[in-house]
């Protein structure tokens, strides 16, 4: 009878839980697809994520890197009341479409897209838009957020100096011998167009492919961009983040002194709280079964429940 009872009341919760959370596919045009989370009491607070570098999913996850760091950070916000809409990048409709030319991407698509998506739900409803871009999307959100009327706005993980500095800076860090032909790459991709004598190392940067895009990210220096934003600004980081590293959100926060800087214990790059080695750092990024740091969700919702 004791069996019973128990199946019964976590059938039970399972059940609430699945009332707790209303969830839906929409899209936003032909390519913009993503997922809408709106809590059992109506809402027209709206958080939207803007995902990170590379081919990154609405999850936070690219094919070779599975964590949900995206979809976990949705789905906590949601239960605490607030809708949220994470969606793919535009590489996914492409390719679906066996549509991708790498030579014809921009930087400013991205920010074109995201726009696209406060302009839809805010015809939608939703008065109240918060943008968090994570990594690469901060910049990304920062841009829509100049174009399109926003509330607030989240730089989570986000880069302070222009790509190509911050390049540089992790190869001091981990291959030295790279950073001056690095140098010499990026020098050519701004004054030329293009870079012909690049280290083998730098091929996933420098190919010819893909040079275009680079060239159109490096133009902007996210630090600049964020001090012309008018609205109430939080920056994230996390201690353990190896790969945009804390520096990169104190030079936000100097850029944009009435900004709120939260620096997160033990947090990395994909939001997860990390106590061990790099190694471990590393595992967490091909781990989807770990929880988004608590500490993130507090701040998050702390700041976009302030008045």
């Amino acid at each position: 009878m004791k069996a019973l009872v128990i199946t019964v009341l976590l059938f039970t919760a399972n059940f609430f839980y699945a009332q707790e959370l209303s969830e839906s596919e929409v899209r936003v045009n032909s390519l913009i697809n993503g997922t809408l989370l709106q809590p059992a009491q109506k809402t027209d607070t709206l958080a939207i994520i803007i995902a990170g570098s590379g081919p990154t999913d609405r999850n936070g996850n690219q094919q070779m890197s599975q964590n949900n760091s995206l979809k976990k950070l949705a789905q906590e916000l949601t239960k605490k009341g607030i809708a949220t809409f994470r969606y793919d990048k535009r590489l996914f409709a492409l390719l679906r479409n066996n549509a991708l030319v790498e030579e014809n991407l921009r930087f400013d698509n991205f920010v074109t897209d995201a726009v696209d998506v406060i302009n839809y739900f805010k015809e939608k409803g939703f008065n109240t838009i918060i943008l968090i871009g994570h990594s690469q999307g901060a910049l990304v959100g920062t841009l829509a957020a100049q174009q399109a009327a926003i509330t607030k706005f989240i730089a989570l993980s986000g880069a302070g100096q222009p790509l190509d500095r911050l390049v540089i800076d992790q190869l001091t860090k981990q291959a030295p011998g790279l950073v001056e032909n690095a140098e010499e790459a990026f020098s050519d991709l701004k004054t030329k167009g293009k870079s012909e004598n690049f280290n083998i190392g730098l091929l996933s940067l420098m190919r010819p492919a893909v040079q275009p895009f680079m060239k159109s990210w490096i133009e902007y220096d996210p630090a600049k961009e964020l001090s012309e934003l008018d609205i109430p600004v939080l920056i994230i980081s996390g201690t353990n983040d190896i790969q945009v590293p804390p520096t990169e959100s104190k030079i936000l926060h100097e850029a944009s002194p009435n900004s709120k800087l939260v620096l997160i214990a033990s947090m990395n790059h994909v939001l997860k709280d990390i106590e061990g080695d790099d190694l471990e750092n590393s595992k967490s990024y091909s781990n989807p079964s770990l929880p988004v740091s608590p500490k993130l969700i507090e701040e998050v919702v702390q700041f976009i429940r302030e008045d």
